[in-house]
């Protein structure tokens, strides 16, 4: 049987790809490694009617809605390779089992290259995060940190002050220039220099965190933000895809219907833009499903 879409990765933009498919009455299938980019997080916000909900639960209910629809599959497992040309496509699965696709969209997401410091991947989306609009509201307007991970983590520096005091450890990364540091103190933004030694959760799952410096000195914050590089997996460079560089990291490149440089493969979410959220990829999921369905009614 030859699938006529089959979506690589089920977290939040690919199950919303999905259901546009499912809706439109197409045959789907849906392989996912069960390894989404925000598990580590406690809580999602900015999503519209899901506002504080834990990430499991909201991909949880997709999940069973989605599965409502008689012509979706769900396979758990990994996509090895992926060749063919559109309407004849070959996806050959880690379990050895190779499915048949008239269309592909990639939406396995991207893992975050932390800083290399102790105490730092613990604490990842519970009190250290890298999205303001997404955790920043919950730190109480006091004692936010941003810890440099490169020169882009100015911009990090300039926002926050928006959610709280915040004070910018630059952990001998990067040294703001004099108007670097003029833009800094025209927000109000602390900078501290010197080496960041490690850092060590506060009392309680919620209650924050704290950096110890290499000189001994001890910062008590209710949350740090890092900017994190973004990593794609394998695959999306083994199938081909034309990338593009963000300061984030590569991205697979699309066009505004979400479709890649190789005909007949889309890609949505996380794997396809450099600042992530749970809304974001639901929107680019819900276009990536309509355009390879307005694909398979009118052609590429």
């Amino acid at each position: 049987m030859t699938f006529d879409a089959v979506i690589i990765g089920g977290s939040y933009a690919g199950m919303t790809a999905g259901l546009q498919l499912a809706r439109a009455r197409r045959r789907v299938l849906v392989v996912d490694a069960g390894e989404p980019r925000n598990r580590f997080a406690t809580h999602s916000h900015g999503f519209l009617t899901q506002d504080g909900t834990p990430p499991a639960e909201i991909a949880a209910e997709g999940r069973s809605q989605l599965m409502e629809y008689a012509t979706v599959e769900w396979r758990s497992g990994r996509v090895e390779s992926v060749t063919g040309a559109a309407d004849d496509f070959s996806l050959a699965l880690a379990d050895g089992r190779t499915v048949k696709a008239r269309r592909v969209i990639l939406a396995t997401g991207v893992s975050d290259e932390l800083p290399d410091v102790p105490g730092l991947a613990e604490q990842w989306g519970r009190n250290v995060f890298h999205c303001p609009y997404c955790h920043g509201y919950e730190l109480g307007g006091t004692g936010i940190g941003v810890l440099a991970s490169s020169e882009l983590s100015l911009h990090h520096g300039l926002m926050l002050p928006d959610w709280g005091e915040t004070t910018l450890f630059l952990n001998d990364v990067f040294e703001p220039d004099a108007d670097q540091l003029a833009q800094l103190e025209a927000r109000a933004t602390r900078v501290e220099r010197g080496a960041v030694e490690c850092l060590a959760g506060r009392e309680g799952s919620s209650a924050g965190v704290e950096i110890v410096m290499r000189d001994g000195r001890v910062f008590a914050l209710s949350g740090l933000f890092v900017a994190p590089r973004i990593r794609l997996g394998p695959l999306a460079t083994r199938i081909g895809c034309a990338l593009e560089e963000t300061p984030m990291g590569e991205v697979v490149k699309t066009d505004a219907m979400q479709a890649s440089s190789i005909p007949g493969i889309f890609a949505c979410g996380d794997v396809a833009r450099a600042a992530g959220s749970v809304t974001f990829a639901v929107a680019d999921g819900a276009m990536a499903g309509v355009a390879a369905h307005r694909s398979l009614m009118f052609g590429l």
